[in-house]
């Protein structure tokens, strides 16, 4: 049952996912969740604000899990989505007082935004908590829904309901966050049988105790990056993300009925949304390092390695398309200078004959740096292979090109050895099964 605004029930669960909930379609903006961590009514640094470009706390405790398309992503599903941030109520340091839970939208105000709700699961049993609907929004484009607080040592939900009409920046610096201001990205001129294959200032408001996690203060990013046709280029070292991890997330949900499916792949944004178990994707990365060695990082031949060659992982194979496991690829830009090219690509392993009536989102993520993010074209034809992104070296920057390219392999050609002749990688290939 949906609480009204200023109520509030206790949370005795370890660890809470909190969901941020609308329904997507034409002319809706796009909607971010996020979360604020608060000492006397105001953050201690730039980290204790949790969000798309800064995905968890030093803690450890708030993460923000990322988009998720809900019941699947079927029309019949009516396009609801879910944005998560999952909070370990433990891990919180004794010194925060209260999390703020928040919503942004780009693009319009939340008054196009419908059915917007928060609800609070506890993440281990999944039963409902919690649970608020906002039925009052108008032009605001950022609102806080909710917040968890500590009351005489026992943590509650308090139901909200809290319009901004200046967005996340407004929002973010009413609790003490200090933003850059926005800055355009530097322009980079654009110039069927399965087989293996064989060769492998922020002010600081108050000091914290001694024992408080904060990492050093700086101002907030809020920029996201979106490659077009037009612009399909960005360089990941002019971002700063060369370090750390980059995080490669696949977002879909389908539009037509022939089908009846939908599937999210990744991982701090990262798990997969309820689909038939028939359907089987396969998240995949050719690689060619700087010393010639080439390979691939597939369910199918091993899931690689993220502390040595070729320094990419892919954490399982899932099959079910359960909302909590799912395909994650992970690539250690602490090894950038090691990268020649990363191709990523998705396949249709089984459950689906096309891509066709695909809508669908990809986002890298780099631990440090802006999210890149780019949609899909709609597929038009037969199709098991999309190539998503292609990641090279250009004069000591590492670039992340756009590519959203649906291949269709020919008759006795894997999809595989596709994408492999579509880029020329020249590799090797045998039959294999999973």
């Amino acid at each position: 049952m949906s609480m009204l605004k200023g109520a509030n029930v206790p949370v005795a669960a370890r660890t809470v996912r909190v969901e941020l909930g609308w329904r997507s379609g034409a002319g809706v903006p796009d909607v971010d969740a996020s979360a604020l961590l608060l000492v006397s009514g105001k953050v201690r640094s730039d980290t204790d604000f949790v969000f798309y470009n800064q995905p968890e706390h030093a803690s450890g405790s708030v993460r923000h899990e990322g988009k998720l398309a809900a019941g699947g992503g079927a029309e019949d599903a009516d396009g609801a989505m879910t944005d998560v941030v999952t909070v370990d109520l433990e891990r919180v340091e004794p010194v925060v007082e209260q999390i703020v839970l928040a919503a942004s939208v780009d693009g319009g105000g939340f008054g196009r935004v419908p059915g917007l709700y928060i609800r609070v699961v506890d993440a281990d049993s999944g039963a409902e908590i919690a649970r608020y609907d906002s039925a009052d929004a108008t032009v605001e484009t950022a609102f806080v829904l909710g917040d968890l607080y500590r009351r005489h040592g026992a943590w509650k939900f308090r139901a909200v309901g809290q319009g901004y009409g200046s967005g996340l920046e407004g929002l973010a610096t009413d609790f003490g966050i200090t933003v850059e201001e926005p800055e355009p990205p530097a322009a980079v001129e654009p110039p069927a049988p399965v087989e293996v294959a064989e060769s492998p200032a922020l002010a600081k408001v108050a000091e914290p105790p001694a024992d408080a996690v904060v990492a050093p203060s700086g101002n907030v990013s809020l920029t996201k990056i979106t490659l077009t046709k037009e612009s399909p280029k960005v360089s990941l070292t002019k971002q700063g993300g060369t370090s750390g991890t980059l995080r490669v997330n696949l977002n879909w949900q389908v539009r037509k009925q022939n089908t009846g499916w939908g599937v999210r792949l990744g991982r701090a944004v990262g798990k997969r949304a309820a689909a038939p178990v028939d359907l089987d994707l396969d998240l995949c990365a050719l690689y060619e390092l700087a010393d010639g060695s080439k390979g691939v990082v597939q369910a199918l031949q091993g899931f690689g390695s993220l502390h040595e060659p070729p320094y990419i992982h892919l954490d399982g194979d899932d099959r079910t398309g359960d909302v909590d496991s799912g395909e994650n690829l992970t690539v250690n830009l602490d090894h950038t200078a090691e990268f020649r090219r990363i191709l990523v690509f998705v396949t249709i392993y089984r459950g689906a004959q096309s891509f066709a009536g695909l809508d669908a989102t990809v986002t890298l993520q780099p631990q440090h740096g802006a999210p890149v993010e780019f949609s899909l074209d709609e597929c038009t034809g037969p199709a098991t292979v999309c190539a998503l992104a292609l990641l090279t070296q250009e004069d000591g920057d590492l670039i992340v090109q756009r590519e959203a390219r649906y291949l269709d392999p020919m008759l006795g050609i894997s999809m595989q050895k596709t994408a492999d002749e579509a880029y020329g990688w020249g590799m090797k290939w045998t039959p294999a099964v999973k």
